[in-house]
């Protein structure tokens, strides 16, 4: 795993950053509710990306490929943890 990556996980909720990276925080921790509210609760292009992201985790593909669209992004092929880690790495950028 990413050092950043790393880092950026085992920090306590209060902690997490705002948005789409706090959405993810909660989904590696294995909260797809809380993430699900706070990717749904914004219209930018990482909000989106990360919705997508947890409705592929759900099983819902067709709604994921709508919402990777809506991204700007291509639907990730591999592991849900593999793509989670790199959205996070590439949000702390």
């Amino acid at each position: 795993m990413h050092p950043a990556v790393e880092t950026f996980l085992a920090k306590p909720a209060s902690d997490a950053a705002a948005g789409p990276l706090r959405a993810l925080w909660h989904a590696a921790h294995g909260d797809w509710t809380a993430a699900h509210e706070i990717a749904q609760a914004s219209e930018d292009r990482d909000s989106a990306w990360v919705h997508a992201y947890l409705h592929r985790e759900e099983g819902d593909q067709w709604n994921a490929e709508y919402w990777y669209r809506r991204a700007g992004k291509p639907v990730f092929k591999g592991s849900l943890e593999d793509e989670r880690e790199a959205m996070i790495a590439t949000l702390l950028r």
